[in-house]
């Protein structure tokens, strides 16, 4: 008899707009997994799992959900699964969830790109409206150092492809992930790919060192110096400033994950002004020292 300990193979990751989403777990790990800041997937051989226990976890989960409008697919990659596979497994989602709205998953710029256009295509007729995909970076230097194992350009070609299939994008990227380093051809790049791109979603988070990171690695042996909180407010402000947007178009911009030292929500063009005027009157008051000096009362 199955029990939801049995179904999930921890731990389990999603992202924070996918809260009341039902996770069905279809593959295990990330198929590249090689990420020196990544903890999530380390413990974790990719796997992609047999459809017959696919199906009997979604036979499992529709016994016990009454009603469920969103659908996410983990863990790190589940777009890597051949075609067949996951049009065979979205169908039987549609059959048993007839009243899903929306099935997202993550998606790594090399599944996107193993994918023809047609097959992109078959899959968003199957319901998978939106793909998150961890950019981190635009800049080639930076996507190297951090193992990333796509260049810009490749982002760039995938998330433009997955547009043109018909999905939505949610891409994010990773402040302070240069250390104390120079951040400029980060931020500058950074922003240049989404100008191109123009995704749906964009958030921004601030990298956190994990035990057991490559990171993590190189601080202790002094090879890597974590940034500022007032340096990487910086970084940011300088992404924003060089995100230009043509009138007509909207990208849901959000800043607000616990990694972030301001949050900040709203869209772009529309309120880059305003997250301008914020960061500045962040880095002006010493918002960094005095939110630290609030965290360490607790």
């Amino acid at each position: 008899m199955l029990d939801i300990d049995m179904i999930y193979d921890y731990p389990l990751y999603r992202p924070p707009s996918e809260a009341y989403s039902l996770i069905i777990q279809i593959t295990l790990g990330c198929s590249h997994n090689k990420c020196t800041f990544c903890k999530m997937y380390k413990d974790k051989k990719f796997t992609i799992k047999p459809i017959e226990q696919i199906k009997k976890e979604i036979d499992f989960f529709r016994r016990r959900v009454g009603y469920i409008e969103k659908i996410f697919l983990a863990d790190g990659d589940a777009l890597i699964i051949p075609t067949p596979k996951l049009l065979e497994i979205l169908d039987y989602i549609n059959e048993k969830f007839p009243e899903n709205k929306r099935i997202s998953l993550y998606a790594s710029p090399k599944s996107i790109l193993l994918k023809t256009p047609e097959e992109l295509k078959e899959i968003r007729a199957k319901g998978v409206k939106l793909v998150y995909i961890g950019m981190e970076s635009g800049d080639n230097e930076v996507l190297k150092d951090i193992n990333k194992g796509v260049t810009a350009e490749e982002i760039t070609e995938a998330s433009l492809k997955a547009k043109e299939a018909g999905f939505q994008i949610s891409v994010t990227v990773i402040a302070g992930i240069c250390g104390e380093k120079d951040s400029t051809s980060h931020a500058l790049n950074t922003a240049k790919v989404i100008n191109k791109i123009i995704p749906d979603y964009f958030s921004i988070l601030c990298l956190v060192v994990h035990d057991g990171t490559e990171i993590d690695r190189k601080i202790k042996l002094g090879e890597f110096r974590e940034a500022s909180g007032e340096d990487i407010l910086k970084e940011i402000r300088m992404i924003v400033e060089n995100i230009n947007i043509p009138k007509g178009e909207k990208v849901i911009f959000r800043s607000n994950h616990a990694s972030n030292y301001l949050g900040l929500k709203g869209d772009f063009p529309e309120d880059k002004e305003k997250f301008l005027s914020e960061i500045n009157f962040a880095i002006k008051n010493d918002y960094i020292r005095e939110r630290n000096e609030r965290y360490l009362k607790y």
